[in-house]
């Protein structure tokens, strides 16, 4: 008999049916231990050694795995094949060690997808601990721990109510600081162009571009105010226009590879809707295995992967399916080789793509949950659509002057062979407007032209945009920083500490995320540099891959960073916030006038920063004469926050819920803003009476607040759909139903009539039964301890 050891029962489920009786598969629910989350926990002195601490949960499941293999003679470590996957292995092996409870031989098997062919062939193929994946991961831990529990105190102590956001978290929250730095600093400028509607030879009117004006070319800013705009145009209007020039080429447009884990998030965000986190649990639901009827079936390949290769035997079958389906036009003459772009791929050897390809989208809708079937339809499409033949595109461009040396260009794109746009268009996150073009009607060199409009239009140059979760993944990924596995938990961890959020699915900082970023970029600004952080990340791949120490990395980083602690430790937080009002001077001091710190009550006293119980604020150097206090509020402050915010008149209609038609408002009443629905009567039966009291005919409308986490200004229907249905049951755990809910302290989860607190953000939307169970038994176990310690 032969344990299997996997990460999740879904996973257990799904390759249990594919072993005999002579296996048993047991999960051991994710990590079974982690770093003691103390002081001392990694020991620089002690050539980094560390000190476990397994979960009442973790004992459990560990418990379960000692039982089982009693009855074994062989464990094979089943767990997802990258470097968190070993490291769970590696746990596993070592407590039972340490319990003397692995008295049988144990092999690590490695598979990518979860099919009876894999799964066999990987315990075919058994290896040994991978102990380079092993140490990579622990370097990772040490780093991340030395670095939190170092800069938190020192963070309390110098700028009260902050802590850490974490080795990787806080250069992703200056990332979002800078643009926002730029966003603020940016000065508008106006610009004008001219756009004329021209008449072709068969009736059609197309527009074009003026972009030369009396034999001198056209810049951007050549034309700066509306009087030089209508002199332009004046100078134009009068001439007999002409098709001068014409070119038309072909432009072949090559398909993007299958998804690695960020551009999977990318396109699930902008195509979708879907967070990075919410992508992720429902790609690992797919991987893991879907009930379908009675069987249960993994429908995509591993998840967390930056290699964008596909197996021969996938790519066979994919070609086999584009020729039947679209026909042989659609496939290219041999198979497609993508190049990843990733710097040292190394997470997975093959790209997300769908296991059986002939498991289109068609055939599973409705027998699989809506979401996850819209991202298997993207992961399908994207696979396949990277194997078909390119797209070609017949692009013309026409310059149409006059005799004056005035000319206008007009562009026009169109489809001469779909190709791979058949199945799938890649998103973007933004598109500049001189590449959104149209058709043009047919022209001819030295046809005529008539014109048959003009318009002086104005522009103004527009600051770089925020980033979305889409576009701050995809900078990760292009500045080197982060891993297949890190990037959704980058994101959330920034949310859940408070130290940006996102507005209108755009991150904007909070004033602490502001504060934490000056700071650590004044006193340690080389552990926030881009290259630093991401030459750290290629020295654990290079761990990974067996060509670097864990001790000679660990050793380095630490001396220096060290070093920088001991710096900081004679710094008054006089100091501090003397640095931070010359830093932040232009986010903190900002007025319709410009800059000022003249305190506007009392106009003698100066204003600062100043640090309180709830939060930072701004104060008169006058006090206690002078009481002015203003306090500092992220959207209020945030470039264009006051527009986001101004909400005039209430009730605010949101939208009609989906589900029944009823309307949802937005209202003010005396404890704060809050939402309506007014639920919808059912139709009366002509010549019957409704069963009941009277005011059965009209519901009681359903109330939900807005909690501190949402910003009223940028509320969608979508998110007050989904606060309206508080409390509800997210399904039952032990017997006992487990509730979510929001409350007046934040939301809450209800078990066995006890209250845990929930993360206060959006991400309680999203939260399933699996991650409440998971926060309730991390809460049992925090109140174990914290009784046994007493």
């Amino acid at each position: 008999m032969r344990l299997v050891v996997v990460e999740s029962p879904a996973k257990a489920k799904t390759i249990n049916k594919y072993l005999g009786s002579d296996y048993r598969v047991v999960a051991s629910y994710g990590h079974v231990r982690d770093l003691l989350s103390k002081d001392g926990s990694v020991r620089p002195d002690d050539n980094f050694s560390m000190t476990w601490e397994v979960s009442a949960v973790g004992k459990k499941h560990l418990q379960n795995i000692s039982s089982q293999l009693k009855a074994c003679d062989e464990l094979l470590l089943a767990t997802d094949p990258d470097r968190e996957g070993e490291a769970i292995s590696w746990h596993i092996k070592e407590l039972l060690q340490e319990n003397k409870k692995l008295k049988v031989p144990f092999r690590r098997i490695v598979f990518h997808e979860i099919t009876g062919r894999a799964v066999k062939e990987a315990i075919a193929n058994p290896r040994d601990i991978d102990h380079s994946l092993v140490d990579a991961y622990l370097t990772r831990r040490a780093l991340d721990y030395l670095v939190g529990f170092t800069l938190s105190p020192i963070l309390w102590r110098k700028l009260p109510g902050s802590k850490s956001a974490g080795r990787v978290q806080s250069v992703a929250l200056k990332i979002i600081v800078d643009r926002e730095n730029e966003i603020e600093r940016f000065e508008k400028k106006e610009f004008w162009s001219l756009e004329a509607k021209f008449l072709a030879k068969n009736k059609k009117i197309f527009d074009a571009r003026l972009i030369q004006l009396k034999g001198e070319k056209l810049g951007k800013f050549s034309i700066v105010d509306e009087k030089s705009a209508k002199a332009a145009a004046e100078s134009v209007v009068s001439g007999k226009f002409f098709v001068s020039a014409l070119e038309s080429k072909i432009v072949k447009r090559n398909p993007a590879p299958a998804f690695i884990t960020s551009t999977l998030q990318q396109e699930a965000s902008r195509k979708l809707g879907f967070s990075a986190k919410k992508t992720m649990r429902l790609a690992q639901n797919l991987y893991e295995g879907v009930d379908i009827g009675n069987e249960t079936i993994a429908l995509i390949t591993y998840m967390r992967t930056d290699s964008v290769n596909l197996s021969k035997e996938a790519v066979d079958k994919m070609r086999d399916l584009i020729g039947e389906k679209y026909g042989k036009d659609f496939l290219p003459d041999k198979p497609r080789f993508h190049q990843t772009k990733v710097k040292n791929a190394q997470e997975a050897h093959e790209a997300i793509r769908p296991v059986d390809v002939s498991l289109t989208p068609d055939r599973l809708k409705g027998k699989i949950a809506p979401d996850l079937h819209r991202l298997y339809d993207l992961i399908w499409k994207r696979a396949v659509a990277s194997q078909m033949a390119s797209a070609e595109f017949n692009q013309v461009q026409a310059d149409i002057s006059d005799d004056r040396k005035n000319m206008f260009r007009a562009n026009g794109s169109s489809i001469k062979f779909e190709g791979f746009i058949r199945v799938y268009v890649e998103g973007k996150d933004d598109q500049p407007d001189d590449e959104k073009e149209g058709f043009l009607p047919p022209l001819t060199i030295g046809d005529h032209l008539p014109m048959k409009n003009l318009d002086p239009l104005r522009h103004f140059t527009i600051p770089p945009p925020r980033f979305s979760e889409a576009s701050l993944v995809k900078k990760l990924e292009e500045l080197g920083i982060g891993r297949p596995s890190t990037y959704a938990s980058i994101l959330q961890v920034l949310q859940d500490r408070g130290y940006a959020k996102l507005v209108k699915k755009f991150f904007i900082p909070e004033v602490r995320g502001r504060l934490v970023t000056a700071f650590l970029t004044s006193f340690f600004g080389k552990y926030l540099e881009y290259g630093f952080t991401a030459d750290l990340e290629q020295s654990l791949d290079d761990i990974s891959n067996g060509n670097e120490s864990k001790l000679k990395i660990l050793s380095n980083f630490w001396k220096e960073f060290n070093e920088s602690v001991g710096q900081t430790k004679n710094i008054k937080i006089s100091d501090v916030i003397d640095r931070l009002n010359e830093i932040l001077g232009d986010f903190l001091f900002k007025t319709d006038d410009g800059i000022s710190k003249t305190c506007p009550e009392c106009k003698t006293g100066e204003l600062s920063l100043k640090m309180g119980r709830f939060g930072a604020f701004l104060g008169c150097s006058r006090y206690p004469d002078c009481g002015y206090v203003k306090k500092l509020d992220s959207e209020q402050t945030a470039a264009g926050g006051d527009e986001m915010l101004q909400i005039s008149e209430y009730p605010k209609i949101i939208g009609n819920d989906p589900s029944d038609g009823s309307e949802i408002t937005l209202r003010k009443g005396p404890y704060g803003l809050y939402l309506q629905k007014d639920v919808k009567s059912p139709p009366k039966t002509a010549g019957k009476k409704s069963v009941g009291s009277k005011k059965s005919a009209k519901e009681k409308p359903r109330r939900a607040s807005i909690p501190g986490f949402i910003n009223p200004a940028s509320l969608d229907l979508k998110s007050a759909v989904s606060l309206l249905q508080f409390p509800k049951i997210l399904g039952k755990h032990e017997g006992e139903e487990v509730k979510i809910g929001i409350g007046r302290f934040g939301p809450y989860l209800f078990f066995k009539e006890k209250y845990v607190s929930a993360p206060k953000s959006e991400a309680i939307f999203e939260m399933n039964l699996e991650e409440a169970v998971r926060l309730i038994q991390n809460k049992a176990s925090a109140s174990q301890k914290k009784s046994s310690g007493k």
